[in-house]
């Protein structure tokens, strides 16, 4: 669009030129009148705006994505809870979750991933982050929040997350565990994987393996992948 611009203007700044050597050498009959030199820059104006309105960049939304055996879920960052959504981002982008898996399943409660809920495994977290705590944004069916040890201040660690399986929500966690997201697409195959058998400490038999990627989306395709009601609030 810079080039064309560009190259409009001089195409009419070497017009104009032009015309003024004629009318100072005195070719009076030659020379476009002023009304018609005004109407050609006000058509190059019009042209250069119509330019910039088709190459706008639409809004786009960030999103997070897990890929797992059983199928695909998305779903929706918080910007209200920005160091969880931020750190979120990151380790995706690094693939930090990809060696990892869904490693604690309780079924109508939540299923958990990342870093294993043992001392050992929260030790391995890359640092801790801030609790980000909203009483607008509850621990409901499909919300994504950050796990945590039993360190008084709440930090989150930035290695392990969990997705609520409870339709009736978990109340309780409100206000002590971060929620930084929240599943919109993709409820089926959390409860495919709260289904699956475990072990004593409700490990799954079958080891559910986890790809986690950050997208960045326009309206019309989070529209195409469902969910519009919960995307109309959030993209109000």
């Amino acid at each position: 669009m810079i080039y064309y611009s560009l190259l409009l203007s001089k195409l009419v700044y070497d017009d104009f030129n032009t015309r003024l050597k004629w009318f100072e050498n005195g070719a009076h009959s030659q020379s476009l009148s002023l009304k018609n030199f005004m109407k050609k820059t006000v058509i190059l104006f019009c042209f250069l705006f119509l330019i910039s309105c088709k190459t706008s960049t639409p809004k786009t939304y960030e999103i997070g994505y897990i890929e797992t055996p059983l199928g695909e879920m998305y779903f929706w960052l918080y910007n209200e809870t920005p160091l969880h959504k931020a750190s979120f981002i990151k380790l995706a982008e690094q693939h930090y979750w990809d060696l990892l898996s869904f490693n604690r399943v309780i079924e109508d409660f939540v299923v958990q991933g990342g870093c294993p809920d043992t001392p050992e495994g929260f030790s391995n977290s890359p640092y801790l982050i801030e609790p980000e705590f909203n009483p607008e944004i509850k621990h409901i069916y499909g919300a994504v929040g950050m796990g945590r040890d039993s360190n008084p201040e709440k930090l989150s660690a930035g290695c392990q997350f969990y997705i609520v399986h409870d339709v009736r929500g978990i109340p309780r966690l409100n206000q002590n565990y971060t929620v930084f997201g929240q599943l919109f697409k993709g409820l089926d195959v959390l409860d495919k994987i709260a289904k699956l058998p475990t072990d004593s400490i409700d490990t799954p038999l079958d080891r559910i393996s986890i790809k986690i990627r950050a997208f960045k989306f326009t309206r019309d395709e989070l529209n195409g992948l469902g969910g519009n009601s919960f995307l109309k609030k959030m993209m109000k």
